[in-house]
């Protein structure tokens, strides 16, 4: 199928409040199956929300909220993913969302992409930032997420891993015809420049629509600066973060915005009607670099080969 409806997900996450965050998400999938999307994107670690504190470097919040980030982290094989991969085949709708990933006492930036038929693929960001691996495990070895659909070849990044040129290579040798730019938010601390904030991650979703010749979705998150305004007792400036967030975007392969974007801190679904065929580098078959993806199967054990259809209570 060469023309499919997509959406962005623009929105604040339920903090740290994972059966909150999944009844969100349900929501959003239904939502945008009555909008007539085939696609629907979330932003990155949309489950249980981005753990903005970490900016902080705060010496009281740090540990209480690292275990309750753990105790509100999805697992692989856990009832929540299976709850959300049940709405996308209740809807039809194909499904990528960013979660913290909880392994024992270990968490990952995690990213699934989920069939219309019930089928999840997940994979760990391999290198987490300096900052964000102090909440996050880095997963070496681990691949980019790339599937074949019946709505085309679509892969997934999570936030900084676009401005790794190396991934981006490995990306567009995949021949993605849409891509998902899962951002966080940008939020950034008051003072900070330009530099930090969303121009450079915008003109990284333009640009990579623009060097790998396919479709970008970019869901970003909304952060609401009540949320997160804590002084950092350790820096004598006093810098707050800035909230707000949003700017979630939607690129032709030529980089220009295929929709009107929602205004910065409004929160719901930004659609465009893609054509696919009309990708300016055809999605003909390259070879995959290294193994396949890890795939949950219906034993709920994660596969990291070839994918298997998912379980679900009630098929």
């Amino acid at each position: 199928m060469s023309r499919v409806r997509v959406a962005a997900v623009q929105a604040e996450p339920k903090w740290l409040n994972l059966s909150a965050g999944v009844e969100q998400t349900i929501e959003y999938i239904a939502s945008a199956e009555r909008g007539g999307a085939q696609v629907i994107a979330f932003p990155e670690t949309f489950l249980p929300g981005f753990p903005w504190w970490m900016w902080l470097n705060s010496v009281d919040w740090g540990e209480e909220f690292l275990a309750r980030y753990l105790a509100n982290a999805l697992t692989a094989d856990g009832p929540e993913l299976r709850a959300i991969a049940y709405a996308a085949r209740r809807t039809g709708v194909h499904v990528s969302i960013g979660f913290a990933e909880r392994a024992g006492h270990e968490v990952f930036m995690s990213q699934a992409l989920i069939d219309a038929d019930g089928t999840i693929a997940v994979a760990r960001k391999a290198e987490p930032t300096g900052l964000e691996r102090t909440v996050f495990n880095a997963s070496p070895g681990g691949g980019p997420l790339v599937r074949d659909t019946v709505h085309g070849r679509i892969g997934v990044l999570g936030g900084a891993d676009h401005l790794r040129a190396d991934l981006r290579g490995q990306m567009h040798d995949q021949r993605e015809q849409l891509h998902v730019a899962a951002w966080s938010g940008f939020t950034v601390y008051y003072g900070e420049g330009k530099e930090w904030g969303p121009d450079l991650n915008t003109a990284a979703s333009v640009r990579y629509a623009m060097d790998g010749s396919t479709h970008v979705i970019a869901p970003v998150a909304v952060v609401p600066v009540a949320g997160w305004e804590v002084v950092d007792a350790r820096m004598p400036e006093r810098r707050l973060l800035r909230g707000g967030g949003g700017l979630s975007r939607i690129f032709g392969p030529g980089g220009l915005e295929l929709a009107a974007p929602l205004a910065e801190g409004e929160e719901g679904l930004l659609y465009a009607d893609l054509d696919l065929g009309r990708t300016v580098r055809p999605a003909a078959a390259a070879a995959p670099r290294g193994e396949r993806l890890p795939v949950r199967g219906p034993s709920g054990r994660i596969v990291r080969r070839e994918p298997v259809r998912v379980g679900l209570a009630g098929a």
